[in-house]
This record gives C-alpha cells, structure tokens and sequence, in this order.
C-alpha cells in the first residue's frame, strides 16, 4: 500500500513538472522530432542549409510554432485529464489508507478490551480465593506434630 502510494506519488510529481515546463512537452512529440530531423538546419556533409533566407521555409516555421503551440495546448490538457485521474486514485489511496488506520485501531481496541475482560475474571477469582483461603481453619493440623503417618 505504501508502495503504491509513493507510486503514484511519483506519477503526480512528473506530471506536475512536465505540465510546468513547455519546452519539456514539445520534446513529447516523437513523431514531430522525427521529421524536424530530415530538414535539419545543417546537412550530412556538415554545411550549413540555407533554410533561414528562402520565405517558404519561414512561413513554414511560424506554421510550426504555432502549431507546436496548439500540440503543446493539446498535450497540457491531456497531462491535466491524466494529472486529475492520479490526482483521484491518489485521494482513494489515501482515503483506504485511513480507513486501514481506523481498522487496525479497532482491532487493537478489541483485543485491549478482550484481555482487560481476561485480566478481571482472573483478579475475581484470586481476590475471592484470597478471601476464602485466609479464614479457612485446618483442624487436622492441631492434633498432629506432622501431615502424614508413614
């Protein structure tokens, strides 16, 4: 329980930090990456591209941005439907774990009460043996100097 717990706690805890930091969610999209590789700024001979100067690349990369800026919205409202999903399980988790504690208390109060109940049926019986052994009188022990003939 308390493994699963820390678990989840864990989850929430890097949902929190992605859902903090933008660049981390634009790094999400594999698949956007995969193909921002192909048209790299410099080429496989190591030169560079001339991508920055022709205006169809750059009206390319403000479609980019503002795309990305909409995957980027898109992805924080799915982090926030996950983030409130392990929000909810880890508010279970720590609702059964009190109802665990209020158990285990119970429990303990009824073994307590058990051997209390134990612990006074066995101080009756010394005190009433106590009070009947003391007033006996042993009338065999005033005629003989011993118990026993042998």
């Amino acid at each position: 329980m308390t493994r699963l717990t820390a678990r989840v706690q864990k989850v929430k805890e890097s949902i929190e930090h992605l859902m903090d930091d933008d660049e981390d969610m634009a790094d999400l999209y594999l698949s956007r990456k995969l193909e921002g590789g192909a048209s790299s700024p410099i080429s496989q001979s190591g030169a560079a591209n001339n991508w920055i100067s022709s205006p169809s690349t750059k009206s390319k990369s403000v479609a980019t941005i503002l795309r990305d800026e909409n995957d980027v919205d898109e992805l924080e409202m799915l982090l926030e439907s996950y983030y409130m999903q392990i929000e909810g399980t880890f508010s279970r988790l720590s609702t059964l774990r009190g109802y665990i504690d209020d158990t285990e208390d119970y429990i303990n109060i009824q073994l307590e009460l058990f051997l209390n109940a134990g612990e006074l049926c066995l101080a009756c019986y010394s005190v009433v043996t106590g009070i009947l052994g003391m007033n006996l009188q042993y009338d065999w022990q005033n005629d003989h100097d011993y118990m026993f003939k042998w």
